[in-house]
């Protein structure tokens, strides 16, 4: 099995100053539970290279078991310094993709022509497309048989309350949660910052960093 994680190259956290990019739990936790099932995992960004990890997910407050392997692991930390540009890959030559979250992607994945591309072509062959916390905002462009590949169909993704909390409501592009509705997406979750995972026929979505692992698991079951 071939799995393809895309990744955010942008860094810049609105117009606060602040830096941003993707959240270290939300690549570490999927990355190994692929990785321990023996399955390939090819890893891309827009730019290629080192992507930006998000400072506030390596805080020590934010650590987890997945984060401290990681960063133990130089095999894994040269995957990561070493992306693949997005798009230099296809569809064809892999069996699904997963997208992490992080602030990110709402900047740069979710208007990404090749981002979107990539996800209809992988979708439109009967692969399935798994995206968790704010990475399903890169869906919003994204269209299958004309529609929006949302609609109609259940889906999760990083919590309108969940922002507040982070206190960056007013600072994103979108809100996760808004955009998935106004989509036509049968919108889900559960309480903040619990783990939840949502399946419909081959969307895989989850709603924040602590659903990454159920995620990754969901579509590893989804597969076999």
């Amino acid at each position: 099995m071939r799995i393809l994680m895309v990744l955010t190259s942008h860094d810049t956290l609105g117009d606060t100053g602040r830096k941003t990019g993707f959240w270290l739990e939300e690549f570490a936790s999927p990355y190994y539970v692929f990785t321990d099932a023996g399955v390939s995992v090819t890893v891309v960004s827009p730019k290629g290279g080192q992507p930006p990890i998000d400072p506030k997910s390596d805080d020590p407050d934010n650590q987890t078991e997945a984060q401290t392997r990681f960063k133990a692991d130089r095999n894994a930390m040269g995957v990561l310094a070493n992306t693949l540009r997005l798009d230099s890959v296809s569809a064809d030559d892999f069996d699904t993709v997963f997208y992490p979250g992080g602030h990110g992607p709402m900047w740069d994945l979710a208007e990404d022509p090749h981002s979107i591309k990539l996800i209809e072509s992988f979708y439109d062959s009967g692969k399935p497309v798994a995206a968790v916390c704010h990475a399903p905002g890169v869906l919003r462009h994204v269209k299958h048989k004309g529609e929006p590949i949302v609609k109609g169909k259940r889906v999760s993704g990083f919590t309108n309350t969940e922002e507040a909390e982070v206190q960056l409501t007013d600072v994103v592009p979108f809100l996760v949660e808004d955009e998935l509705k106004r989509l036509g997406g049968l919108y889900q979750k559960t309480d903040n910052w619990y783990a939840f995972c949502v399946v419909d026929g081959r969307l895989i979505t989850g709603q924040n960093p602590s659903s990454s692992t159920i995620t990754a698991e969901t579509l590893l079951r989804l597969m076999k």
